[in-house]
Formats: structure tokens, C-alpha cells, sequence
């Protein structure tokens, strides 16, 4: 392998890092810096802190999180899949049905145990 095969592959990842990089150090230099008490202020809420920041959350709230990622991607999963049924043929759908099955167990396993419910 030489360097010639590799060239298109590090042309690319300097661009790409230089898109993304340049506008935030352009930002920094030519930006205003004009500080005072309110942008220095830890709070931009509108009212003053209670309690202690580093408050613990309550387990569902992770679990919800978590559960609302799975049936996120399952969607994206679908209309890709959905669009090229004709495509994939009867093993496709065979397979696409599989994978709602299983997570519609899981779902209806998390219904059960009373991870959906919020109190």
C-alpha cells in the first residue's frame, strides 16, 4: 500500500476537521468579548438557584430516556426499510418483522413492569 491510496481518505478528514474547527476559531478571534455580571452569571433561567445542583434524579427519568432512544431508532429502522419492502422480497419482511416482534416484547415487557409509569 502506498501513499497514494491513502491521500483521498487524509484529504478528507482535514477538510472535515477544518470545517469544523475554522468557524469556531474564526468565532473566537473576530467575536465580541464584551463580559458582564449577567453573562458571567452561572444561571440563565431567570430566577435564582434552589436546591443543590447535583441533585439526583429518579431512576425512571433514565429509563424513559433510554426506552424513548430504542422506539426512536426503531422508527428510523422502518422507513428505510418500509421503502425498499418490494426490494428485500419475502426474507426481508420476514426479518423486518422479527425485529418489531422482538422489540414489542420488550416494550410490552417494560409496560408490565411499570416503567412507563411516571408519579
Amino acid at each position: 500500500m502506498t501513499i497514494e491510496q491513502y491521500l483521498p481518505v487524509l484529504l478528507f478528514l482535514l477538510i472535515g476537521i477544518s470545517v469544523g474547527v475554522m468557524p469556531q476559531v474564526i468565532g473566537y478571534i473576530l467575536g465580541p468579548n464584551r463580559p458582564d455580571a449577567a453573562k458571567n452569571s452561572p444561571y440563565e433561567c431567570g430566577f435564582e438557584a434552589f436546591g443543590d445542583a447535583r441533585m439526583k434524579f429518579d431512576v425512571r427519568y433514565y429509563l424513559i430516556a433510554i426506552l424513548f432512544i430504542l422506539f426512536d431508532l426503531e422508527t428510523a429502522l422502518l422507513f428505510p426499510w418500509a421503502a425498499t419492502l418490494k426490494e428485500l422480497g419475502l426474507l426481508g419482511f420476514f426479518i423486518g418483522l422479527e425485529i418489531v416482534t422482538i422489540l414489542t416484547i420488550g416494550f410490552v415487557y417494560m409496560w408490565i413492569k411499570g416503567a412507563l409509569d411516571w408519579e
